[in-house]
């Protein structure tokens, strides 16, 4: 039956992607060491995993759609883990009431077209040249192969070769690809996927090879020549969260429509107007709203005036690196998988039974002197992650729970990790939950910082957005692959790069000059009257020490607050406001 074939070939092609995680998160187009791509496919394809497994034999074809809907969209990290989850919502509706006792090629076309239906709706303007393209590439193949009675063999072998063709082809469709020499690596992920669930429907060994320099013994030979096209072609790399746009500010909320004959359609245009990347999925009445644009004002109050808009959050597209790191000491609970590690003084139980809190707040750190200071500020729970290591929506959920609030601010303190954000909020039934759309933990600490709990709970949201606008970020770290800075200046590995507010404007040798290079760049495009600055676990004390103390002598006008903030990959990270 349908159900055994998912049930039976999903894991297979799981761990797969698992298996190549690592390969694709060391290639990045932006060249930060902060790639993750491959973790958050894997991640998101291991959690339907564990959901379908705990289904009985038994279970229906709609059951197991069911569970990859809810494990996909519960365990999504990152922009890439989110559009997986949509593909898989898609493929597996598309086989519910499929008559056949085994797949056929009916069933299989008929999946992959419901699968391009559902997530091309949830991305208004796909980009070409991204998974997407590959979902429908795959899926005009099958159709071609089904209208000409293909056997389901031949229909199988072909969507695989059609799959890395399609991402041999994606540096001819998206320009940052092209200018890099590379590929999209969720678009690798997903040929990926396809390969190992056809040999595990087949019932080949799935020991797959690194089809760069060998291929698999059992493939056919177009397969075959396909992944020497992609070999040829193109290194694969990341590109999470396609670059470039001309808008400033990412935001998502969710709404609640008031008028019954509220047309999605009619406000995805007004959307369109006002920026790009424009999202309004769901169905009436409760929808989600996506948007990039100079001028989130716009958007909320024109949605405002056709119904309710709650969990909102507006924040910077720009990349940053995290990591998951040691426990959160003292008395947090740390979030982790599926895991709750208590302190000496507070515990999930003893949280259960304390009296609720009128407001309560989660935030994600990347470093325990991160960690720290949030909890000095009054975050009640610190989830340890961030893009290299993402907390799921599950993780975030736990969280909010944990803090035995009525209400939870969120603050997710990285773009990528957003929509894990929303969906945690929108899942919480204990209390009512918003984010605010912190990209960074330095707009959390000015966020805490302006935390007024005698205004009401949307009061105290909006003046904590609000306050988004006032920071300027900086970071500085160390490049992975050889790329260009924002004026065309060769970066090498190894060079250090001083990146202001997501643009690579500075390229150095040593941590020092760099960071008092953007620093100074920066303040001329804006006077800033604070500097708070965080020293990364890989910056000693003294080298710390010399650094404040020649920013001091350089910009004496500037309040320097500096702290160890013990993040990984970023020797220095800091705020202007």
């Amino acid at each position: 039956m349908i159900s055994h074939v998912i049930r039976t070939c999903f894991p297979v092609a799981a761990q797969a992607v698992a298996n190549k995680a690592d390969e694709i998160n060391k290639l990045n187009v932006f060249p930060v060491p902060d790639g993750d791509t491959g973790t958050n496919m894997s991640l998101t394809l291991q959690t339907v995993v564990k959901e379908v497994e705990d289904l009985p034999q038994d279970a229906s074809m709609e059951d197991i759609a069911h569970a990859i809907t809810h494990g996909s969209l519960m365990g999504a990290r990152g922009n890439s883990g989110v559009i997986t989850s949509q593909i898989l919502r898609g493929i597996s509706e598309g086989l519910v009431g499929a008559t056949d006792e085994a797949l056929s090629v009916e069933d299989i076309a008929k999946a992959l077209r419901n699968g391009v239906k559902v997530a091309f709706k949830a991305v208004r303007k796909p980009v070409e040249g991204t998974i997407l393209t590959v979902l429908k590439d795959v899926s005009l193949c099958a159709d071609k192969l089904e209208q000409k009675h293909a056997t389901k063999q031949e229909l199988l072998d072909a969507i695989v070769v059609e799959a890395y063709e399609s991402v041999a082809r994606t540096p001819d469709l998206l320009p940052v690809l092209k200018e890099n020499g590379v590929v999209d690596s969720g678009a690798f992920g997903f040929a990926t996927f396809i390969e190992a669930f056809v040999n595990a429907y087949n019932g080949k060994d799935q020991q797959l090879t690194n089809f760069k320099t060998t291929v698999d013994t059992q493939d056919t030979q177009d397969t075959k020549d396909a992944k020497a096209h992609v070999s040829n072609a193109v290194d694969i790399a990341v590109n999470e969260d396609w670059e470039g746009s001309q808008y400033r500010y990412c935001t998502e909320f969710l709404f609640h429509a008031d008028l019954e004959d509220f047309n999605p359609e009619t406000h995805l245009k007004f959307l369109a107007s006002q920026g790009d990347c424009e999202l309004l999925v769901g169905s009436y009445p409760d929808y989600k709203i996506h948007v990039h644009t100079n001028r989130p004002d716009y958007v909320l109050r024109h949605m405002l005036h056709r119904g309710q808009i709650y969990n909102v959050f507006v924040h910077n597209m720009d990349l940053e690196a995290h990591e998951r790191t040691d426990a959160i000491r003292d008395d947090k609970v740390l979030v982790h998988g599926d895991d709750f590690v208590a302190g000496a003084t507070t515990s999930a139980a003893a949280a259960s039974n304390a009296p609720l809190k009128d407001v309560g707040f989660v935030a994600v750190a990347a470093g325990s002197g991160q960690a720290e200071i949030l909890t000095s500020l009054g975050v009640d729970q610190i989830i340890s992650g961030g893009q290299t290591m993402n907390p799921s929506t599950a993780d975030i959920l736990k969280a909010i729970e944990a803090t035995h609030a009525r209400q939870v601010v969120v603050l997710p303190n990285n773009s990528n990790i957003r929509m894990a954000a929303e969906a945690a909020v929108q899942a919480v039934t204990s209390c009512v939950a918003k984010v605010v759309p912190t990209k960074s933990v330095l707009q959390a600490f000015s966020c805490m910082f302006c935390v007024d709990l005698s205004k009401d709970f949307d009061e105290l949201v909006s003046q904590m957005t609000d306050q988004l606008s006032l920071i300027r970020d900086g970071e500085i770290t160390c490049a992975v692959r050889d790329s260009s800075a924002s004026d065309g200046t060769p970066i090498h590995v190894g060079d250090v790069m001083g990146i202001a507010c997501g643009s690579i404007d500075v390229v150095g040798h040593d941590v020092c000059s760099v960071t008092l290079e953007v620093i100074a760049r920066m303040m001329d495009e804006e006077e800033s009257d604070t500097l708070t600055i965080l020293a990364g676990k890989d910056m000693d004390q003294a080298s710390f020490d010399d650094l404040v103390e020649k920013i001091e002598d350089k910009f004496p006008s500037l309040d320097v607050d500096p702290q160890r903030g013990e993040q990984p990959l970023y020797p220095v990270i800091f705020s202007l406001e």
